[in-house]
């Protein structure tokens, strides 16, 4: 390592201004915990005391405009250094409006600045390192020269997460620091129960294209040495690299933890004594760069600017109630010329799987900043299991469609963070080759749907995730299952399940012209089926919201989408023709946000209505439409409102099990007819 920094040759300003970033840091770091004890906020607080070295060091190399930095809750002095004043700093102790991490929505400690791309992040430790991972993938296909530093202690790296990332960047070559601030211990648990390793980067020392840097995180010109080296590096050689810095926690945890209780006295005399401020102080005395009336002084001016912010950050405006309703969804993209969803039924007409193929490579040619990347999906001629995105590869190249790993998690979550470098950024992923292969992704997911409301605003994924969706294969388990009342349940995303294919290609084209994230569900059974076909005019757009009334009846309102909206067509044409029954079908197409003006018109002039879905019906989306129906329309029912959907089981492989369990056109039948003769 070629030292740059020390204490002998470091120019007195930047000695003065490191000393007074870490005084001041300091100074705020042991103040939070009393605006609790005034019921002023800051419920949550990570003491970063002991982590000074490195804190300070990641601060200094950020470059502000080329950079992106993903702290986690105990950079304190971290952003510090990288600029955040300590105003903002105790705005969003204190969860102020005018806090600029997130205006007083996300928990206290969490630090940001996403205007300079100080990122807003989880509290789930450890999953950002896959936001920096999908950023740097970003730096590196346009040509950025910058880094993404991200930032967390030694127990995170247990996280799966961590490994996906670290193992994603090592492959792609991509210039992420991962800097590991080791302090011993992951709350109250030591190191030696979270792996067998002392130096928790060296589990990573088996990785190809990977730099190992370790440094004292608690000496500031080891730590500023190790960091420089480290940004150089990563952009010079285009490769990740590890920065494992030494650090003591000096307090507990948090303010709710009692670190007595589990650390001996020895223990807690080291720590003490090992205190990298008071260290720092003694070297600029000791080596005559400062006399202690100098150190005073600086103190005397922390303490009145201290003063001074706390005084205008008490004064800020609290979080107006009303708010909670802004940021959730970003507004999306208006069709222009189909206005509805629907269109003159004339011409050839295309299948479900062609209809999103076709759909993809359009929007790929008309928005050259579009990517596609998931499991299988871009192998010679293959385009993942269903061939949906064959010959994307060929046409667009191997930096904008390219096979993942096979990590789920690692897949939205890297999409979330190359989706953070430019607004203008969209991306597709197939999250998993079958939907029932989500659930190890649904952390990020999560993290996709907060992300707007999390930082009041001022980002949102643009990510279309499309999943392969229900049964009728013979598929079983993992290869059957609907995901839909999962995925709705959480506020932040758009959820759509279309059935024919002219709905797929306009809703499809809807969200990859729309900001944040939209779950796009597609009918599997239905790829190739010729009844899900349909006639797609170019440029075919559907709106979000907006369901579409497959056939028009007066006796019974049947609401539906996906696979048994199929069925339930072919019921209402049986009712018509066996006794004369008027059967009006609803095909949702979007689920979130949920058509309620349509429904509720069908039903006021059928006055019975049936909710059929493919998925089961305990727990179900249909259940979310039932209790709408009876809140806001009850007036006008003649019958209860039923629903047909699958058993609450799972879905057998046998397909006589499977027979048993997912609706059909005959239990749809004998539920309409109940309902009818009603």
């Amino acid at each position: 390592m070629n030292k740059k920094y020390d204490i002998k040759s470091t120019d007195k300003e930047t000695l003065k201004k490191w000393y007074h970033l870490m005084t001041l840091g300091r100074a705020i770091d042991e103040k939070a915990p009393a605006y609790l004890l005034q019921s002023l906020g800051w419920s949550y607080h990570a003491p970063y005391a002991g982590h000074d070295g490195i804190q300070l060091a990641m601060g200094q190399v950020f470059t502000k405009g080329k950079d992106f930095m993903f702290p986690y809750y105990r950079d304190m002095l971290t952003v510090l250094s990288a600029g955040v004043t300590a105003e903002e700093l105790i705005l969003n102790g204190i969860s102020k409006a005018t806090d600029p991490a997130s205006g007083g929505r996300h928990m206290s400690n969490h630090f940001a600045k996403p205007e300079w791309h100080i990122e807003n992040v989880s509290s789930a430790t450890g999953n950002h390192d896959l936001h920096a991972v999908g950023v740097a993938r970003a730096m590196v296909y346009y040509k950025h020269k910058g880094v993404a530093i991200t930032s967390h202690g030694d127990s995170a790296t247990s996280e799966g997460y961590v490994y996906e990332a670290i193992n994603g960047a090592s492959k792609e070559r991509l210039p992420v620091i991962f800097v590991i601030q080791d302090n011993g211990y992951g709350i109250s648990v030591p190191k030696k129960d979270q792996t067998a390793n002392r130096k928790v980067a060296d589990n990573f020392s088996g990785f190809k294209n990977l730099r190992i840097i370790h440094c004292n995180g608690k000496d500031v010109f080891d730590s500023m040495n190790a960091m420089t080296e480290a940004r150089e590096y990563a952009i010079e050689n285009r490769t990740p690299v590890i920065v494992q810095a030494n650090c003591v926690r000096i307090g507990s945890h948090s303010n709710s933890d009692k670190h007595t209780l589990y650390r001996d006295e020895n223990e807690l005399a080291y720590v003490k004594a090992a205190d990298p401020l008071l260290k720092f102080r003694r070297m600029l005395i000791r080596y005559k760069r400062f006399t202690e009336e100098e150190l005073k002084e600086i103190e005397a001016a922390v303490k009145k600017e201290l003063s001074q912010a706390n005084k205008k950050a008490l004064a800020a405006p609290d979080p107006d109630p009303k708010s909670i309703f802004d940021f959730v969804t970003p507004d999306p993209y208006v069709p222009q010329k189909y206005v509805d969803g629907t269109h003159d039924e004339q011409g050839e007409k295309k299948n479900l799987v062609t209809a999103i193929n076709e759909t993809l490579k359009a929007e790929f040619r008309h928005n050259p900043d579009t990517f596609l990347w998931g499991q299988d999906v871009a192998n010679k001629e293959k385009g993942g299991v269903f061939n949906v995105s064959k010959g994307m590869q060929q046409e667009f190249g191997e930096e904008r469609v390219f096979n993942a790993p096979i990590a789920e998690d690692f897949i939205v979550g890297t999409a979330n963070g190359m989706s953070r470098f430019d607004p203008k950024i969209r991306v597709v992923v197939e999250g998993a080759e079958f939907a029932d292969y989500f659930w190890p992704a649904m952390e990020q997911y999560i993290e996709c749907t907060h992300d707007y409301w999390r930082s009041n605003g001022q980002f949102s994924p643009n990510i279309t995730l499309r999943l392969a969706s229900g049964g009728y294969i013979g598929g079983g388990m993992y290869h059957s299952q609907n995901l839909e009342a999962v995925f709705t349940t959480l506020p932040g995303s758009r959820v759509v399940y279309p059935c024919f294919a002219d709905d797929a290609a306009g809703l499809l084209r809807t969200s990859l012209r729309s900001q944040g994230l939209t779950v796009f569900l597609e009918p599997k059974c239905q790829y190739n089926s010729v009844e899900a076909s349909a006639v797609i005019p170019d440029d075919f757009e559907v709106p979000f919201g907006k369901a579409r009334i497959r056939r028009e009846g007066k006796d019974l309102t049947i609401i539906t989408y996906g696979n048994t909206l199929l069925f339930s067509l072919t019921v209402a044409e049986r009712l018509a023709q066996e006794n004369g029954w008027s059967v009006e079908v609803i095909d949702l197409r979007t689920l979130m946000p949920l058509d309620k003006e349509t429904i509720f018109e069908s039903i006021k002039k059928t006055n019975k209505a049936l909710i059929v879905h493919e998925d089961k019906v305990f727990g179900g989306f249909g259940g979310e439409i039932v209790s709408s129906i009876n809140e806001e329309i009850f007036q006008y029912l003649d019958a209860p409102v039923k629903r047909v959907g699958s058993t609450f089981t799972p879905v057998g492989f046998n397909t006589i099990l499977e027979r048993a369990v997912l609706p059909n056109e005959e239990k749809i039948y004998e539920a309409a007819k109940r309902i009818l003769e009603f």
